[in-house]
């Protein structure tokens, strides 16, 4: 079973133990053309599950990024600041915005699999 979860919004979330990976997908990236700006959110802020959290500007759009889940940010991928095309190459990987300690794990049951999150894509393209 994959540890990745996603949102109706296009943010993928990695979970490992009780630090989860948030990011956008690379549906969200190519929806939004070339990044180029980042803002991220600080160290030791907590959001509730849907509050916007960061956000992303492209020549395209800006878009706010939501917390998939409630929690405390402990650790931002300051490396977008400098280089926000990173979410273009490699959304997945290393094109994460911040890691969340859970406060409320089962809001992960909320969340879709990777089938899930396929068939939205395929009805929104």
């Amino acid at each position: 079973m994959s540890n990745i979860k996603y949102t109706e919004d296009h943010e993928y979330i990695r979970v490992d133990g009780d630090i989860a990976t948030v990011g956008i997908t690379d549906f969200a990236q190519s929806q939004l053309g070339d990044v180029v700006f980042v803002e991220l959110p600080e160290v030791g802020a907590s959001f509730e599950q849907g509050e916007d959290a960061a956000v992303v500007e492209s020549v395209k759009a800006a878009s706010e990024i939501y917390a998939p889940v409630s929690g405390e940010i402990v650790e931002v991928n300051t490396a977008l600041e400098d280089e926000p095309t990173g979410v273009n190459s490699d959304p997945m990987g290393n094109g994460w915005f911040m890691k969340i300690k859970l406060s409320k794990a089962s809001e992960l049951d909320e969340l879709m699999d990777e089938d899930a999150y396929k068939a939205l894509v395929a009805s929104q393209s």
